[in-house]
């Protein structure tokens, strides 16, 4: 094994190695170690656990670490315990070892997308609980399956479950990615996907034949989808797999107090932000429609993108830094002052 447990090794990269290696891999995720390993951590920082099972298989897990004012809106803090499939014979190392190498890249699949952010939360919240602090704001982690493949049997379930509506979420956390300058990316908004799923009937047999009415022939996709229809005739129809119309926009107005409150708290890190709009899809996109306001952030510059990516890696200080600027994060928003939404 790489250097799991060697000496001068930092508790929190250990912690972070192990859950790399659990095999939450689409699209057969090991789910139940994955909220197993989580359980334990809740044990271990003697914060609420609470298992919404969405879908068959699909459990969404939260922790929550009561604010002192539960009267309050909470502080959400998202992230997704599935990771995309890997192509081993394209890697330096086996994605699911955690290899550190000698110059302190942890090579995984999930590096990046994003098992770094779940426990860069997770830590922070220990090293603020330890040090014993209580804020006014209730903050609750919510991990939830599925978001590689859609979201479908996750995130956009849950967030129309009563248990969702019980955790009062008033600002969310979620993923963003790296940025290989010194700035840090934060996303206010996402695109928009559609997918459009396509059924055209016709007659069978092999193409040789020269067979008139196949399926295949009736696709012209040199026109809009109505129309690729209209010519093809009868039997070809189409459906929208996710046909998502109503962005909606996170506020990085000053006047904002959530936005205040995170850029400000930045602002005296000395980091420097540079807000975007996601130009994939995340999680974020149930949270907003909702009107829970979400900021997509992964606290990793100075680092290429590599999620998906062959040899998907992040540098163990990198991922430090993030505990420790989540750590400087999490007091700010959680002590964000009572608000008229908040009711």
């Amino acid at each position: 094994m790489a250097s799991e447990g060697r000496e001068g090794e930092h508790p929190s990269v250990t912690l972070f190695r192990q859950y790399l290696r659990i095999r939450t891999v689409q699209p057969q995720p090991d789910y139940g170690a994955a909220v197993a390993f989580l359980e334990e951590r809740a044990c271990q920082l003697g914060l609420g656990c609470q298992k919404v099972e969405v879908a068959p298989g699909r459990v969404v897990t939260i922790l929550t670490w009561l604010g002192t004012n539960p009267r309050l809106s909470s502080v959400l803090l998202n992230s997704h315990t599935d990771v995309v499939p890997v192509f081993k014979e394209h890697w330096s190392h086996d994605p699911f070892e955690a290899f550190k190498d000698a110059e302190g890249y942890i090579y995984a699949r999930g590096t990046q997308d994003m098992k770094c952010v779940s426990i860069q939360y997770l830590e922070a919240v220990r090293r603020l609980k330890a040090e014993g602090h209580h804020f006014p704001r209730t903050i609750h982690m919510t991990f939830v399956p599925d978001e590689e493949v859609g979201g479908h049997q996750g995130m956009e379930l849950f967030v129309q479950r009563p248990e969702f509506q019980a955790l009062k979420a008033g600002f969310a956390l979620d993923e963003g990615l790296a940025n290989p300058t010194d700035a840090f990316t934060v996303f206010y908004s996402e695109r928009s996907p559609w997918w459009v799923r396509i059924s055209s009937t016709g007659k069978p047999g092999h193409s040789s034949r020269f067979i008139e009415d196949t399926a295949a022939e009736k696709l012209a996709f040199e026109e809009q989808l109505q129309g690729w229809c209209r010519a093809a005739g009868e039997g070809v129809t189409f459906e929208f797999a996710q046909k998502w119309t109503e962005p909606r926009v996170t506020s990085t107005d000053d006047s904002d107090p959530w936005w205040a409150a995170f850029s400000g708290a930045c602002k005296d890190m000395k980091l420097t932000l540079e807000p975007e709009i996601f130009p994939a899809a995340t999680d974020s996109r149930y949270l907003r429609a909702v009107g829970v306001p979400a900021l997509g952030f992964s606290p990793m510059n100075r680092t290429p993108v590599l999620l998906h990516d062959h040899d998907e890696r992040l540098h163990e200080a990198v991922f430090l830094r993030g505990v420790d600027i989540y750590t400087r994060l999490l007091p700010a928003l959680a002590s964000v002052p009572a608000l008229p939404s908040d009711g």
